[in-house]
């Protein structure tokens, strides 16, 4: 473990950390699946005291300054807040902009190894002094997928966050299985352990807002906890505010739903 250094956030991000002095940063390594040391970045508030914890999973562009910022913006919350590197393996993420490399990682990625890291992830938050009681877990594009499949599939999560998760009904373009993603998370959404909130652009085909209503009809016949909500005016990636696709209006209405969600669920704020 070494200290990180936290920069404040973008100008008018939503969220934005403005005070890098509150908040404490840790670079961290723990163990993940087969025992492999798995890269991660920690956030905490600087005052002392045990807080819930969430965990914090990258879109395909890796463990990078927006999804830190993202891990820190949370912490600001009130939350331990912990970015796992799902690419530590591999040694960072794919060369930007090659579509094809970055496919073909994320394809190959096997979900049972992602949820043994992420396994390990809430279990250095719960490992932890200044952590305590309810986990939360978010992610962004392909990890949005695995949030879901995380919160399908894995037992100690409190509240789940699926932002545009990709390929949630099927393993790649072409084939509805594979041997690293044997089971689509749309199929095991009866096994939902945890309240889950979704959230779609009305413009983005993958998740497509007709895929969302399908996740939500699935998961509410099974009885389970689920709010879907369609962003207009925004696409796929419409939080990540150093790409093409982020939509400010969209992106901060999707914070004012995700906070008093996770306040809601994590912390037991019922105002």
């Amino acid at each position: 473990m070494t200290e990180a250094r936290i920069e404040p956030s973008p100008d008018g991000v939503p969220g934005a950390v403005t005070d890098p002095a509150t908040l404490r940063g840790e670079e961290l390594t723990y163990p993940g699946y087969a025992g492999d040391a798995v890269n991660a970045f920690l956030a905490r508030p600087a005052e002392t005291g045990a807080l819930p914890g969430m965990v914090v999973i990258h879109e395909a562009g890796g463990l990078n300054e927006h999804i830190r910022d993202v891990v820190a913006r949370i912490a600001q919350l009130g939350y331990v807040t912990i970015g796992v590197d799902l690419y530590t393996r591999e040694g960072g993420p794919p060369e930007p902009g090659n579509m094809n490399a970055i496919m073909e990682r994320i394809f190959s990625l096997p979900d049972e190894r992602v949820l043994e890291d992420l396994t390990g992830a809430i279990d250095v938050l719960r490992g932890r002094r200044d952590a305590r009681g309810p986990v939360g877990i978010i992610g962004f594009c392909m990890g949005g997928r695995y949030s879901l499949l995380a919160a399908c599939s894995l037992t100690g999560l409190d509240a789940a966050v699926d932002c545009w998760g990709g390929f949630i009904d099927r393993s790649t373009p072409d084939e509805v299985t594979t041997p690293e993603r044997p089971r689509p998370p749309l199929d095991l959404v009866a096994g939902l352990g945890c309240p889950l909130m979704a959230a779609v652009g009305a413009e983005d085909q993958n998740p497509s807002p007709a895929l969302g209503e399908l996740l939500a009809e699935r998961a509410i016949a099974a009885g389970k906890d689920i709010t879907v909500d369609v962003y207009d005016g925004a696409g796929h990636a419409f939080f990540a505010d150093y790409r093409p696709s982020y939509r400010p209006g969209p992106a901060h209405e999707l914070w004012s739903r995700v906070v008093p969600f996770l306040h809601r669920h994590l912390q037991g704020d019922t105002g």
